[in-house]
């Protein structure tokens, strides 16, 4: 194990009788892959915020940018915990993956030059990470703490299960 990779456990009250645990690189694919993710955030009066979003795996973190006065930017200024997920809404097939973090800016021009090269990749030009100048996208960087991994699959032979990654981050 790495200083990257996460400690994997499977939860069995939520798997099936002798499912294995979903290896992280597989996880880590789905996150790379995925189009879209949900972005769960507080608001200052504890009520949730859920968008959805366009986002970025690269390196060992997730991220997304927000507009300054849009209202998770509001939220993660008072509150950086957050949950980003991805998956399918399919009930029986596909991985649906949940990573828990606190939001932290990145204001580094060299690291934003790459992040932007990737989601041009990644998005293509119609969704560039810049915004305008009299509103630029602000960038977000979400490093796992927790992770959680839920494969479907709970018919007959099947392989359901909830797999726990978690990093230590100390």
């Amino acid at each position: 194990m790495t200083t990257n990779d996460p400690a994997t456990t499977v939860d069995p009250r939520f798997s099936m009788e002798g499912a294995p645990p979903v290896p992280w690189p597989d996880a880590r694919q789905a996150l790379e892959e995925a189009g879209t993710y949900w972005l769960s955030t507080v608001r200052s009066d504890g009520r949730p915020h859920v968008t959805t979003l366009i986002g970025l795996w690269n390196g060992d973190a997730l991220y997304f940018s927000s507009g300054p006065a849009e209202q998770k930017c509001k939220n993660l200024e008072t509150n950086p915990h957050c949950v980003l997920t991805t998956g399918t809404n399919r009930l029986d097939e596909g991985l649906d993956v949940v990573v828990e973090g606190e939001a932290v800016r990145v204001t580094d021009e060299t690291r934003l030059r790459v992040l932007a090269e990737a989601w041009d990749t990644k998005y293509g030009r119609d969704w560039q990470l810049t915004g305008s100048e009299a509103d630029p996208d602000l960038v977000f960087e979400v490093l796992p703490v927790t992770a959680f991994g839920f494969r479907k699959g709970f018919g007959e032979g099947g392989q359901g299960s909830q797999t726990r990654w978690h990093w230590d981050r100390s």
